[in-house]
């Protein structure tokens, strides 16, 4: 007797108003979900994944928005007949939602236990301190330090990857017999990822509950789903099992999802990115890859060679950056969180430093802590012989120009009111570069087609672009100063696997031809491997190891490193790298 899916779903169409006319954004997708498994929805931003997800929940917005399906069947009952009432009892008991971005997610002006809470009150009868016991039990349940404190906390308090397991907790809340997880780990490190992966798992296993996992990595896939879903403008163009389609994938974009991850097994020169393998540029799959773009161990050696024969560029001595934790009436200070606790290392020219540790560990406040963004409690750091610790004020400024940084969120770097042409023209304004408005619009434009954009974009608002374009547009943002120096702070993490390719090729690119020097900090260790020369691992604020990145790879010295290097997801079985 063959088995009844939890959730049917047969031609689902959904379409967008856009400027009088309607945009197909699904186009006719068929998915059947069953009790205890996993299907993995993957695919690019624009695919159709989430939208998809928001159709089944009924998410969609009637004014610019419809949706059609022959059925959408949850234990046979049609939700597409439910009125707005009958869903709503649905939704967070029957299915529940992990959303992509917590910080949206979440309301800013109340505490994340009473938002917890409230999910809980919504569907069961409990008094208050047996919902306070439930949440901090959440709390715990999803890995989230001090759950008391996390209680009290308002978002805003909270780490990126702090405020996605609250939406986890908030999720798993009632024990749906359905989850749709979007994106829910992207914003998390590779230990936190594992741990959420082996999370879901075991609440798979306890409640039987069958899981919708959208995201645009093939790895993560790998680790958790029982079959995948290929999605590409609206529709399915791959399915099948998931050994299935990761080992003989049979589409070309399959193909370039998994070849544009960067690969743990061998150094390339750039990544492949979805529209070569769309082009049939790569027919000899891996083995031409690697034939045509591999580093070898010899050249890297030479490189490294040359590289570190020079004067470093920016010496840290002991650099300290401490946060003072106060209570009473009064404000007493009674002890301090280290964010960073005596950390020295050099950076040379030309060199791309990777930085790498789990959420919290320091690795942002240090690199903030190097650009004076966070004041230092201790410590000296150099540039170029420069004490940047001592400098005033107007030093300070003129420094900036060699010293650049880009954020993690391109939207929130932004300034929505600005155009992207006044924006990447700011800086120059600042330091008083080029000599007036016309020469700056020239720069401006040169910078927006040197990262891949269009003149014709100068006018454009942020809100216009892509997420992988807006940090495209705050990378030309740091460059019009022409600095020496940059701090790429998460940079990339947000992003799809193949604009995070073209993103990475693009900061290898400018680096080549201007002789960038960078710091590039992740919690993503593929990432760091194809990007950097050195790798330095932090915990807890300290220094835990810095060696070159293939050796430390390849034979990790410390207990940290093994355990950051054994979470990365797809490692069994290369995923994250090429199985074409």
């Amino acid at each position: 007797m063959p088995l009844t899916p939890l959730l049917k779903i047969s031609q689902l169409q959904v379409s967008f108003l856009r400027e009088g006319n309607w945009n197909k954004a699904v186009d006719g997708i068929n998915l059947e979900i069953y009790k205890g498994k996993t299907i993995g929805l993957v695919g690019e931003s624009g695919s159709g994944k989430s939208v998809s997800s928001l159709a089944i929940m009924r998410l969609l917005d009637a004014k610019n928005s419809k949706f059609s399906a022959d059925e959408i069947l949850l234990h046979g009952r049609s939700l597409t007949a439910l009125t707005e009432k009958e869903m709503q009892s649905v939704r967070g008991k029957q299915i529940a939602m992990i959303f992509q971005e917590p910080m949206t997610s979440l309301n800013p002006v109340f505490r994340c236990g009473f938002q917890v809470a409230e999910a809980i009150l919504a569907h069961e009868h409990m008094s208050k301190k047996q919902v306070y016991e439930r949440v901090l039990a959440l709390f715990r349940q999803v890995k989230l330090p001090r759950p008391e404190a996390i209680w009290r906390a308002y978002p805003h308090e909270l780490s990126g990857g702090q405020k996605q397991r609250v939406m986890i907790a908030m999720a798993i809340a009632c024990k749906p017999d359905l989850l749709i997880a979007d994106e829910p780990t992207t914003a998390l490190d590779v230990t936190v990822q594992k741990e959420i992966l082996w999370l879901l798992k075991q609440l798979q296993k306890e409640t039987g509950m069958g899981m919708i996992f959208i995201t645009h990595d093939l790895a993560v896939i790998a680790e958790l789903a029982d079959s995948v879903a290929v999605m590409h403008h609206g529709k399915v163009v791959e399915s099948g099992p998931v050994d299935q389609v990761m080992q003989n994938p049979q589409h070309p974009y399959t193909k370039g999802l998994l070849a544009c991850r960067p690969p743990l097994h061998v150094r390339l020169k750039r990544l492949p990115v979805v529209k070569e393998f769309l082009n049939d540029q790569w027919p000899g799959g891996s083995s031409q890859i690697i034939r045509e773009l591999q580093v070898t161990e010899v050249i890297r050696k030479e490189q490294h060679k040359q590289l570190y024969a020079q004067k470093p560029m920016l010496r840290i001595e002991k650099l300290s950056t401490w946060y003072p934790l106060r209570k009473g009436i009064f404000g007493r200070v009674y002890d301090h969180v280290k964010a960073v606790d005596e950390v020295s290392f050099d950076v040379y020219p030309g060199e791309t430093l990777g930085l790498v540790g789990e959420s919290g560990c320091g690795k942002t406040t240090l690199g903030r802590s190097m650009l004076r963004l966070h004041e230092p409690t201790s410590g000296k750091v150099y540039y170029e012989d420069i004490e940047v610790t001592k400098l005033n004020h107007a030093g300070l400024r003129a420094l900036r120009q060699k010293m650049q940084i880009v954020f993690q969120d391109p939207y929130s770097s932004l300034n929505p009111r600005l155009t992207i042409g006044s924006a990447i023209a700011e800086p120059m304004l600042v330091h008083r570069l080029q000599t007036n408005e016309h020469k700056r619009r020239e720069k401006v434009c040169e910078l927006l087609e040197q990262v891949g954009l269009e003149a014709a974009h100068y006018g454009r608002y942020p809100h216009e672009f892509s997420g992988g374009q807006r940090q495209r547009i705050c990378i030309a943002r740091a460059l019009a100063v022409s600095p020496q120096l940059i701090i790429c702070d998460e940079s990339v993490s947000a992003l799809d696997v193949s604009v995070q390719a073209q993103v990475l090729n693009l900061l290898n690119d400018l680096k080549r031809t201007f002789g960038f020097t960078y710091i590039f900090i992740s919690h993503d260790l593929s990432v760091v491997r194809f990007m950097s020369d050195r790798v330095l691992v932090m915990q807890n604020g300290r220094m835990e190891e810095l060696a070159e990145a293939d050796n430390l790879f390849q034979n990790p010295q410390s207990a940290y490193t093994k355990k950051l290097i054994s979470a990365i997801p797809g490692r069994k079985s290369e995923a994250s790298g090429f199985v074409l």
